[in-house]
């Protein structure tokens, strides 16, 4: 589903990744680690082309990231052309970017409207599943500020999976929000893994990702320094730097 091959980028001559080479395959769960400035947040948004990539090779279901290749040049999509391509890929964020003015339901039916085209009643009814599947069904007529801040994310679940993306990113969902209510979070995307979601998520939730992931992979330095099943992860890290990360948080 992910394929990255030496995926570089940089901020004004500062190199954030510096040559990431990953694999994610259909169905997989990859939770991606490491310490802050890593790189993880950046090369997730590089996955859907919110940041474009400055070398190396990006794909999303054997399909090229923000670009076409015609011989051996490439060339970029256009603004639709890259909307339409991000359209099947939801992502979540550190903070939930709700509209404030709409209630949860207008929210979830927002972009399946206006950006798939699907007409108000099947995007509502679309709707109501997903909201009754995060266990919102009791408060799809509320607005952001009405709920908690473990509901206001699960609300964000609910809109990405209204977009049927065959690809989740999730960038450290439960940083922002108070203990008792990462819990309801983590369940909802338990039962995404469960029915098969592919997922790349930077998270810092290690029973999470002992629990969940098929693969976690430590990223340092802008790179990915190691990557195995969970088991294999934890027990027995190779890599110094992995070692040293993983006996600081555990």
């Amino acid at each position: 589903m992910v394929l990255a091959q030496q995926v570089k980028k940089s901020y004004d001559g500062a190199m954030v990744l510096g040559g990431v080479d990953l694999v994610v395959r259909h169905g997989e769960v990859m939770c991606l680690i490491g310490p802050s400035g890593s790189g993880k947040s950046t090369f997730l948004r590089c996955i859907n082309h919110l940041e474009k990539i400055d070398g190396g090779g990006l794909y999303v279901d054997g399909m090229l990231v923000g670009y076409r290749q015609h011989g051996n040049r490439l060339y970029e999509l256009r603004d639709h052309e890259v909307a339409a391509r991000r359209a099947e890929i939801g992502m979540v964020f550190q903070r939930f970017n709700l509209f404030a003015h709409m209630t949860a339901l207008e929210n979830v039916i927002e972009a399946p409207i206006h950006v798939k085209g699907e007409s108000p009643r099947e995007a509502s009814e679309h709707a109501r599943e997903l909201l009754d599947r995060v266990g919102l069904s009791h408060r799809i007529n509320a607005y952001p500020n009405q709920l908690s801040g473990g509901q206001q994310q699960r609300v964000a679940i609910a809109r990405a999976l209204a977009m049927r993306p065959k690809l989740m990113l999730f960038d450290e969902p439960t940083s922002a929000l108070d203990p008792e209510l990462v819990g309801e979070v983590l369940d909802v995307m338990r039962d995404l893994a469960a029915d098969g979601m592919t997922m790349i998520i930077v998270t810092h939730e290690m029973s999470f990702a002992r629990e969940v992931a098929h693969t976690v992979a430590f990223m340092d330095q802008g790179a990915i320094v190691e990557s195995h099943p969970p088991e294999e992860f934890f027990s027995a890290p190779r890599h110094p730097r992995t070692r040293a990360f993983l006996s600081k948080i555990l």
